[in-house]
């Protein structure tokens, strides 16, 4: 397997090692690919034949998938992205929610049962690697509680036309880091590293990709990267990914902790909710980082 961004073997935890290379990779990258992981690989399968099936729906029944916050419901084809389409949900913690989803879209109750399998499994994940990075920067890990997640199935109908184009346009995730099931046959996933060169994420079946996001970055006081990714088409065929995002709290602002900050860390940001931060990318149309900088306090 070639390897440019970073692999993490949760199976070599709690390893002092690999703590210290979870951190570097969380500074250098801000994206690491995950070995040994708690979702079970069968059910990886199963959810990723739910999944197409689900985005194969016809129009009028994908349309019920309604948004709660922006993003988190049925988001067709537009003039930014054409090739791109996706179903959503939020909050993925909530069992309520994840029906709610489901008969949106008239799920069979097989496809009901995967989905909160899937569910349950993936948020159990994003709290454990969340946890782990935490405590990789010396911090009580116990932060993450409650904390609100989206969930997001993705379809890129990549045509002859389009090979050498863009799927999805350079971005950042708002959020504090995402877990990716890429698709497992077609690749597409590019990261930028600290050159500002794309890096190729090429696909490897069984692992995950963690990305970390703005709120990642103004949490750790700038400490922790929010890399920057795109989808590139490659060839003339259906690409499917599975994303969950672990926002940020639900009610609190996000602030960077005292730990981080002394006299030669000042700190950066001002503290923001998600929701807030979430509103001020889409008002002023900044996907890729750059609305982080309205928030830093002048020295």
């Amino acid at each position: 397997m070639a390897n440019p961004i970073p692999v993490i073997d949760l199976s070599q935890f709690p390893a002092s090692g690999e703590y210290d290379k979870l951190r570097l990779a969380s500074e250098e990258w801000g994206c690491f690919r995950l070995l040994n992981h708690k979702i079970p690989l069968p059910l990886m399968a199963e959810m990723k034949i739910v999944v197409r099936s689900l985005l194969d729906l016809p129009m009028e029944i994908k349309k019920n998938n309604t948004d709660v916050i922006a993003g988190s419901g049925y988001m067709a084809p537009s003039k930014v992205n054409p090739l791109y389409e996706a179903l959503g949900l939020y909050d993925l913690g909530s069992s309520q929610a994840v029906q709610t989803f489901c008969s949106q879209l008239h799920a069979s109750s097989y496809q009901r049962e995967v989905i909160e399998k899937y569910a349950g499994a993936v948020y159990e994940q994003m709290v454990d690697i969340g946890q782990k990075l935490a405590e990789s920067l010396g911090l009580w890990s116990g932060f993450l509680k409650g904390w609100a997640c989206q969930f997001r199935i993705n379809k890129y109908n990549f045509t002859p036309e389009s090979v050498g184009s863009s799927g999805v346009q350079i971005h950042t995730d708002a959020g504090f880091l995402t877990i990716l099931q890429d698709d497992e046959n077609v690749g597409g996933l590019e990261v930028m590293d600290k050159s500002g060169a794309f890096v190729p994420v090429d696909p490897y079946p069984g692992t995950l990709i963690v990305n970390l996001g703005d709120t990642a970055k103004a949490w750790s006081n700038g400490r922790l990267c929010n890399v920057k990714h795109r989808v590139q088409c490659r060839e003339a065929t259906i690409r499917v990914s599975i994303a969950s995002f672990l926002l940020g709290p639900k009610e609190e602002a996000v602030e960077a902790p005292p730990e981080f900050v002394d006299s030669d860390h000042p700190r950066l940001y001002v503290p923001v909710t998600h929701e807030e931060y979430r509103k001020l990318r889409l008002s002023k149309y900044l996907h890729a980082g750059e609305a982080l900088e309205l928030l830093r306090i002048k020295s």
